[in-house]
């Protein structure tokens, strides 16, 4: 059963499926945290209350249970960015024009800010990914794969038809990476953020005002690479 059905809608899990995703949230969260040789098999199925022996029935081990991280992350984070991936504008043989490009632009900062900002899962997935970042393993491999270089391969596709800028070139490849970096600063600087801004927490309204930030900075972009293009 592939990782997608596995992390189905709570409704819909039976018992053992339950207690396995049980399993990936609570890795996910204490790998981010204490990294994989600091967390044991044994924390993990406390904090998921769950028998230790689950960990092996059902992944077969700690390894394969960061396997099951890695493909956790790619299966939500692809959810995130679905309406991206299947936009048939943006298919091999397809392409948007200038101002369609623009708004999804927008429209997919927001939604990433949405996510990142806003959503609990997002600090485990984020946390998990920082320590993969620094120690790279094949989880790593399975994320880049799975989501970051196709996400990123489209995004560059989007500024080429909002700027015309080459896809490809160094420079549009390091602007898509600035858009994302904006939003990620948010959730890695939370605490920093929340002081200086005298905020509570980072909620759904935090990160509407986060994201209008970010879009802003965006638009101003697009506005001067029309007046100054490359």
């Amino acid at each position: 059963m592939s990782s997608d059905t596995h992390m189905a809608g709570p409704a819909r899990l039976s018992s053992a499926e339950q207690t396995r995703r049980a399993l990936v949230r609570a890795a996910l969260r204490l790998f981010g945290e204490k990294g994989f040789d600091g967390t044991s098999t044994r924390e993990i199925a406390a904090a998921a209350n769950a028998n230790i022996g689950s960990i092996a029935y059902h992944f077969g081990g700690k390894e394969g249970l960061r396997g099951a991280c890695a493909e956790y992350i790619v299966s939500t984070m692809g959810q995130i960015a679905g309406s991206l991936l299947e936009d048939e504008a943006l298919a091999e043989d397809g392409k948007p024009d200038a101002r369609q490009a623009q708004a999804l632009l927008l429209q997919v900062v927001e939604r990433m800010a949405g996510f990142v900002l806003a959503r609990p899962e997002a600090g485990e997935i984020v946390g998990f990914l920082l320590r993969e970042l620094q120690h790279p393993t094949s989880a790593l491999d399975t994320i880049y794969e799975g989501v970051f270089l196709p996400v990123h391969r489209r995004l560059c596709r989007v500024w080429e038809a909002a700027t015309g800028e080459d896809a490809e070139s160094e420079r549009t490849r390091i602007t898509v990476f600035t858009l994302l970096g904006q939003v990620v600063y948010f959730r890695i600087g939370s605490e920093a953020v929340k002081r200086r801004m005298g905020w509570r927490e980072i909620g759904p309204q935090e990160a509407e005002i986060v994201a209008k930030a970010v879009k802003d900075n965006l638009a101003a972009m697009l506005a001067r690479r029309r007046e100054r293009p490359s």
